[in-house]
């Protein structure tokens, strides 16, 4: 799922009350990424059998009360490099502002390239409903009139959302997938090139891929592997100010498109809030994940310093720590290929099929060593398991009364699973089905 749409426009607008509405007040929503992010700036959503992802460029901007007007258009810029759809939302109250004229134009410089959806927020009655007419000023398509707050006319924005998303543009192809994402200047197009100089059995630029990714084929362990590296492509000027933003874009595409990502991080910076964030994107799609510290030949090091670092990695990336961490210099060829090995061991367990006897007499017995606390008097027997065929493994615990086994005793059961079939670096879906 690649389409990506983004709530552009200046501060103050409700950019932030409409992504609330189009992602968490609906029955179509099909995920949220919380508890990482400083603020909620992207979530998943479904319209008209459309799945997309909404972002919220408002979350981006510090100090929102006295924005620079250069961060705003950084961002618009960004948004239209990386977006399928932009929802240019304006206020009916202020009328058109210069900013607003300036967005405008920046966007109709980008027409036949991209779809623009202008929103009118705030129409919440007859006076404005008619003062939405001025907004044909901007010279964009037919304005359309909502209210975030209220959710007017909100469902007729998803209706021209859905309309105008492009069908999906997947990769074709059965190799395992390998994103390389992380922070910028962390070193990915350089282990990108490293790996591909290793084998000139190469074949590049695969006909049929997005245009957001570099897509090369690796031949290495006698088969083949598919890399796509989010970085140094069409790099634009003036994105430092935004890097956060630029990078969270780009990392999307590519995390969808995975299998397992490889998560690179800068030995001297250690794992920042970025990182933890681009962590919990891949998890929260499922995806296999192996964090990789570049430039360790940079750090002083003593005789536990990779122990602490890789302790320390897992904790921050928790209640998800179950995760490889390989120390790494990509300037020195330092363990590259093992990069490349343990992204395959992770992929190999994410395909992994546990033979249901085998499930039952390990789970069942771990469940007769610990069982389920009862809940609000209700005695929860769980009698059986079995693993669901998913693209990452699922596994249904059928007992006696499924909405009400508590989440201390779900992670317990994930846990006993991790520790007796080795699912390192891949997530784990449990569900409790009625017996």
């Amino acid at each position: 799922m690649n389409n990506i749409v983004a709530i552009v426009g200046r501060p103050n607008v409700g950019k932030s009350t409409l992504f609330n509405r189009l992602i968490g007040e609906r029955k179509s929503i099909i995920d949220d990424i919380s508890g990482v992010t400083r603020d909620r700036l992207y979530g998943y959503s479904i319209w008209n059998g459309k799945k997309f992802m909404v972002v919220d460029t408002g979350g981006f901007v510090t100090d929102s009360d006295d924005v620079f007007e250069s961060a705003i258009r950084n961002q618009v810029e960004i948004a239209i490099e990386e977006a399928s759809i932009i929802i240019f939302l304006v206020d009916v109250t202020t009328g058109i502002t210069d900013l607003d004229m300036d967005i405008a134009s920046r966007l109709r410089a980008k027409a036949g390239e991209k779809n623009v959806i202008l929103a009118v927020n705030k129409v919440d009655n007859n006076k404005r409903e008619l003062e939405v007419a001025e907004f044909w000023g901007l010279g964009l398509d037919t304005p359309h009139p909502i209210s975030a707050t209220s959710g007017a006319g909100t469902g007729d924005l998803l209706d021209q959302v859905a309309e105008q998303l492009p069908e999906e543009d997947k990769i074709q192809s059965d190799l395992p997938k390998i994103a390389i994402i992380g922070q910028p200047n962390v070193g990915k197009s350089s282990l990108t090139n490293a790996l591909l100089g290793e084998d000139r059995n190469i074949v590049t630029d695969i006909a049929g891929t997005t245009r957001d990714s570099i897509h090369s084929v690796f031949k290495k362990f006698g088969q083949e592997i598919l890399l796509i590296d989010t970085a140094g492509i069409r790099k634009k000027a003036r994105v430092h100010e935004d890097l956060e933003f630029y990078s969270v874009m780009r990392a999307i595409r590519a995390i969808e498109e995975a299998d397992v990502c490889l998560l690179l991080i800068d030995a001297v910076d250690g794992i920042e809030n970025q990182d933890v964030r681009l962590a919990w994107l891949a998890h929260k799609r499922h995806k296999g994940l192996v964090v990789a510290v570049n430039k360790w030949d940079l750090m002083e090091k003593e005789t536990n310093t990779a122990r602490d670092m890789t302790h320390y990695i897992q904790e921050r990336l928790a209640p998800f720590s179950d995760v490889p961490v390989i120390f790494t210099s990509v300037l020195e060829k330092q363990r590259i290929l093992k990069v490349i090995e343990l992204c395959m061991e992770v992929y190999e367990k994410r395909k992994k099929i546990i033979p249901t006897s085998t499930l039952n007499k390990v789970m069942l017995k771990a469940i007769e060593r610990k069982t389920p606390p009862s809940h609000r008097g209700l005695h929860i027997k769980i009698k059986y398991v079995t693993q669901i065929h998913a693209s990452h493994p699922v596994f249904a615990f059928f007992c006696n009364h499924p909405k009400h086994v508590v989440d201390s005793y779900r992670h317990y059961l994930e846990n006993q699973l991790r520790k007796n079939f080795d699912f390192t670096g891949v997530p784990i879906s449990i569900f409790f089905r009625d017996k």
